[in-house]
């Protein structure tokens, strides 16, 4: 096998100058996920950056510009993979993204402290283009465990501009623009390595060149295309490479040279299968070989310390219960630290509405509008930003510290052997922990399962885990009910029933997605590679600014747009008449016989029903309904609150059946949009509010019935 350079052939796609300067110089990043390939992103291109979503696809979607040299460079963030062989959603955006020709250069980020790995990537890479520039990132933590590098070596085997980098100090970030600036304007002489994939293959390949590359103009490198007509499955092939396929594919002459070298292969004892498996062989072997020349350790075992972590925090003994308790801790720093920013925000929007009020008497609004616009909409959105922002703007971040760490993946792990019982996708542990910051966030989290099928019971089963907007109802009720009377052990008997609900979830999410599994969406469970990155120290702006833009003010936002329309639906529900009763008291004594065998009554459902747009607004509709004040309405204390509930018939069960009924029911107005979203089909959005619905009816029957079965309540 020759593994010496040799210069990749000229397709059309080499090293051309660009058009430019009055246009982008287009520029696109590939890399495996957790090479800190986002870290150099957003180094590079700062705040001038938007996301999005491919065109028919759920997976995200990024690009910035920077300028360097008066030149201006647009660059596309590819979805983080492992291989361009599409076998995820994921693999084929950068594939056929990649072998489209729209970006003139590819640069490949690789993390320095696993750069044989990376490197199958960059030769899979190098087989559609030969325009690539390799940043080897992460040169800290390379160093941190003593490994150094040979870049300029590695760059002589390659044949390619190799860039060393720590992106997260901004090292190396000048360097790398002005190699991709040289790329761009032809100052480089680059002679790129090509595998060589032994005799055989490569007489397959000179046999179908000729007719590929007529075919197509030189459009696409001849050689990779001859691979994939070999190795691939045509018929199952989708995006770019389908396209091609069904292009080339009408040539006859094309035809015959496929049937020749197939028949060669064939009689060497190959198929397609094990064409592929020696195909990736070679590659990795490659790597290897690559990687041997250019790595030095300095100590032994340079990855020691996590390892030494790992063991415990991993392990079938404390990892769970490790989890659980780190869990608890954030949730008691979000509950606790929401508090007064909650009050704060509170104080200054009912501070805001005397305001607001005045400004509408002034414009001489009639008594209905007035309370429309201010008991309605203004108090709807106000409550909901008070109770949804503070909670979120502490949880994402924590959430973002520990993805930054490098533990989220630890908790898959974790979990794998659950999910993978429940016939559902282990990275759905990582879809849940979203959950409990916003549901909506953890649809969209949803992204990171390949599998359709297994992505879509991610979703369905994603409400199941309580959101920050029922964290307030679960901890009021349980504080009240469960743990009233506990004296100075009342706050932590509280947590203690909190997190037996979220258990509750747990469980319920799993034996949910098991039966999906075996019902409407049933399929066999995709196997994935699950990697777990080495501990890094977080970085505390890039948290801030990703948890709260990214996550908490994009949620927010959906939110605020559900909660405006329906605060005047509350309103208008609670102050129309029809008869003696306003259409509120009506809906509840109609809904009163079927809750009450829920252990509720019809006042709860009513406020569930209209709590739709956000979970946040279901307590204050149902004080509203109890107090016949016809606005939201919030009580001092719990004592009060208490108080209130006794006055009204609620008992132990009573409570116990609106906490589990608030962790199973329909998801709230702005998941139910963001999975329609997502999934571009109002039928999924339609099956979750079944399903969830219908669980949180079943086991309130059944905890309800039983409890008045066994005399344990009247």
């Amino acid at each position: 096998m020759n593994l010496g350079n040799q210069p990749f052939p000229n397709t059309g796609q080499g090293w051309s100058q660009f058009n430019a300067p009055d246009e982008d110089l287009v520029v696109a990043l590939a890399g495996n996920p957790n090479t800190g390939k986002s870290t150099v992103f957003n180094s590079l291109t700062g705040l001038k950056q938007h996301t999005g979503n491919w065109p028919g696809k759920t997976v995200i979607h990024a690009q910035g510009h920077y300028t360097f040299k008066q030149h201006r460079f647009r660059l596309i963030d590819l979805p983080g993979t492992y291989s361009l062989f599409a076998n995820s959603a994921d693999e084929e955006v950068a594939r056929d993204y990649i072998c489209s020709g729209e970006a003139k250069l590819i640069v490949v980020v690789a993390d320095a402290t696993c750069l044989e790995r990376n490197l199958n990537l960059l030769l899979q890479v190098m087989e559609i283009t030969g325009n690539v520039v390799l940043c080897v990132n992460l040169l800290d933590e390379a160093r941190r465990k003593g490994i150094k590098i040979d870049l300029s070596g590695l760059a002589a085997i390659l044949g390619i501009p190799v860039i060393g980098t720590s992106a997260r100090d901004g090292l190396g970030l000048e360097e790398l623009k002005r190699s991709i600036y040289q790329m761009a304007m032809g100052e480089l002489t680059t002679t790129p390595l090509r595998v060589s994939y032994g005799h055989l293959v490569e007489e397959c390949l000179q046999l179908l060149e000729p007719y590929i590359n007529k075919l197509t103009k030189a459009q696409v490198n001849s050689r990779w295309l001859a691979l994939r007509l070999l190795d691939s499955d045509r018929s199952k092939e989708g995006g770019r490479l389908a396209e091609l396929f069904s292009g080339i594919e009408e040539s006859r002459e094309l035809s015959e040279a496929l049937e020749q070298a197939e028949q060669l292969l064939f009689q060497a004892g190959m198929d397609r299968d094990s064409l592929r498996d020696h195909i990736v062989t070679t590659i990795v072997t490659q790597s290897e070989s690559i990687s041997q020349k250019v790595y030095t350790y300095k100590k032994n075992n340079y990855n020691g310390m996590d390892r030494k972590i790992d063991r415990i925090l991993t392990s079938k003994t404390f990892g769970i219960p490790l989890m659980l308790a780190l869990l608890s801790l954030v949730f008691w720093i979000t509950i606790q630290g929401a508090n007064y920013p909650s009050q704060a925000l509170t104080a200054g929007f009912t501070y805001l509405e005397a305001y607001w009020a005045k400004f509408l008497l002034y414009l001489g609004c009639p008594e209905w509008l007035y309370g429309l616009l201010v008991h309605g909409l203004y108090r709807s959105l106000t409550w909901v930003i008070s109770v949804m922002l503070p909670p979120m703007a502490i949880f994402f971040p924590l959430f973002t510290f520990l993805e930054d760490l490098g533990y989220l993946p630890r908790i898959a792990f974790n979990l794998d052997q659950y999910f993978k019982k429940a016939c559902a996708h282990g990275k759905q542990a990582l879809t849940m922990c979203m959950g409990f910051g916003c549901n909506a966030a953890g649809v969209i989290a949803c992204r990171i399962i390949e599998s359709p099928r297994e992505r879509l019971i991610a979703i369905i089963t994603n409400n199941y885990v309580p959101c920050n907007g029922r964290f307030p109802t679960l901890i009021a009720l349980a504080s009240i009910f469960i743990a009233g009377g506990m004296g100075r052990y009342q706050s932590f008997v509280a947590s203690l029933s909190v997190l037996a609900i979220i258990v509750l979830g747990v469980v319920i999410t799993l034996s949910i997605s098991r039966l999906l599994s075996k019902t409407i969406l049933q399929g066999l469970t995709s196997s994935f590679a699950l990697e777990l990155p080495p501990y890094r120290k977080p970085q505390l702006g890039r948290i801030i600014v990703r948890s709260l833009y990214d996550r908490t003010l994009f949620v927010l936002s959906r939110a605020v747009i559900v909660a405006a329309p329906a605060g005047i639906i509350i309103w208008l529900c609670a102050n129309y008449y029809v008869g003696e009763l306003s259409i509120l008291q009506h809906g509840a004594k109609i809904l009163g016989p079927f809750a009450n065998l829920l252990g509720l009554d019809g006042y709860i459902l009513m406020a569930f029903i209209l709590g739709l747009p956000a979970n946040e607004i279901v307590i204050p509709i149902l004080l509203m309904s109890y107090m016949s004040a016809g606005q939201m309405v919030e009580l001092d204390s719990l004592q009060a609150l208490q108080e209130l509930f006794l006055a009204n018939g609620w008992t132990w069960l009573t409570a116990v059946c609106t906490m589990i009924f608030c962790l199973n029911h329909f998801p709230c107005g702005t998941t139910l949009l963001t999975i329609k979203k997502e999934t571009q089909t109002w039928k999924w959005p339609m099956v979750t509010f079944l399903v969830t619905t219908a669980t949180g009816i079943v086991l309130c029957f059944v905890v309800a019935q039983s409890v008045r079965l066994l005399g344990l309540i009247i």
